[in-house]
């Protein structure tokens, strides 16, 4: 989620740069993970980064990791993100909030909290707990608070719980779908945090759409990890099974189809995203877009290879990574265009090669068609994140 380019092809229209005194708040950082990560990205930049958390403790592990790397452009606090509007920090163009709100005991107000210190054409990179995914947790949560009426301290709810897990029988919801959750597995800790939390507050996609679209007016972009927006596409989630109904839901809005692929996959059991005021995605069909792999080992040459080999009609992706198999249709000049995708030249200049291409000389295909023929290739792709769009070169 707190990847510059995906910061950038989701949230600043491609557009960004980082630079310019570009700011960042980590709200509720805790031992550092996201802070450190970022900072590495903008290390060379002239950014500045804001930690926050309440834990003094978190903190001391957080600038110990800064200082073993030579990390000098952070800001330590150890406050309340719900004092944000008060301490007079100014505005901040990108703002980490992960896996914190569920946890407070009004969400709300902490989203008010961050929207009072975003800048105007800030983004929000969120996380916040899945309800589908998680039906096996919550129903372990009522399960320890009965056995638990009783406990004398945390240490023996603890032991209930480390008893409980020893036991379940195979029919428990938890233990059906215990291949989703593995906190439970990181010791008394994601015992705790799993199990034991005493506030713990989760959402579905409708949930979502009605707190930040509807009430706050702030458009949601998915990207759930190492998966994109895949999860959250029905036609994705039931891939390479392409049954009928699933043209009548293509028909819906993005956002029912979203609700209708968390109910069909059942496998979310958080919700990455980020939130802008205004859709700011890096659009496709701009010729100044420079196309590029991220989260790739394959290059676009060798895409177009592998598409050239193939003897499949229609042509097969199959992604070990997502675990994904579909079908698509790589069109006339797909593995063309692949060929000369490099992440440093744009559209335009990708287009210019492919009509360079001997075969094409005579009636060389436009822009508009050529954008028109990739379309399939480039939606798939960038729905698990493996191809995005930035207009600033390296």
């Amino acid at each position: 989620m707190d990847s510059l380019p995906m910061i950038n092809h989701y949230c600043f229209a491609g557009q960004q740069d980082f630079r310019n005194r570009w700011r960042v708040l980590v709200a509720g950082g805790g031992t550092g993970d996201a802070t450190i990560y970022l900072a590495e990205q903008l290390r060379a930049t002239d950014a500045e980064i804001v930690h926050l958390d309440l834990s003094a403790a978190s903190i001391a592990i957080a600038r110990r990791r800064a200082e073993i790397r030579g990390l000098e452009n952070i800001r330590w606090l150890q406050v309340s993100l719900l004092d944000l509007p008060g301490l007079g920090l100014g505005e901040f163009d990108y703002i980490n909030c992960s896996g914190v709100l569920h946890h407070l005991a009004d969400p709300d107000a902490g989203l008010r909290a961050l929207l009072g210190v975003l800048a105007a054409d800030g983004a929000i990179g969120m996380m916040v707990y899945a309800t589908y995914g998680r039906t096996g947790v919550y129903q372990m949560q009522e399960l320890l608070r009965r056995i638990n009426g009783g406990c004398e301290g945390i240490g023996q709810c603890l032991d209930n719980a480390r008893q409980v897990l020893a036991t379940l029988p195979a029919t428990n919801w938890f233990a059906r779908g215990e291949q989703l959750i593995s906190d439970h597995r990181r010791g008394d800790a994601g015992i705790y945090d799993l199990l034991l939390h005493s506030q713990d507050r989760s959402y579905t996609v409708e949930e979502l759409y009605a707190w930040l679209h509807d009430a706050h007016r702030l458009h949601i972009e998915f990207s759930d990890v190492g998966r994109g927006r895949a999860p959250y596409l029905p036609e994705l989630v039931l891939a390479p099974r392409q049954p009928p109904f699933l043209d009548a839901v293509a028909r819906l809005p993005p956002r029912q189809q979203q609700a209708i692929a968390e109910l069909l996959g059942g496998t979310l059991v958080t919700h990455s995203f980020y939130l802008c005021r205004g859709a700011r995605v890096a659009p496709y069909g701009d010729p100044e877009c420079i196309p590029f792999f991220c989260h790739e080992p394959v290059t676009g040459p060798e895409l177009s290879a592998i598409i050239h080999r193939s003897t499949d009609v229609p042509f097969v992706m199959r992604h070990s990574h997502t675990g994904i198999s579909t079908p698509l249709d790589v069109g006339r000049f797909g593995k063309f265009i692949l060929k000369y995708i490099d992440g440093r030249r744009s559209f335009a200049q990708v287009f210019a090669l492919v009509r360079g291409e001997e075969k094409f000389r005579r009636s060389p295909p436009d822009d508009e068609t050529l954008f028109r023929d990739f379309a399939p290739l480039y939606r798939f792709l960038n729905a698990i994140e493996r191809l995005l769009l930035t207009r600033c070169r390296a």
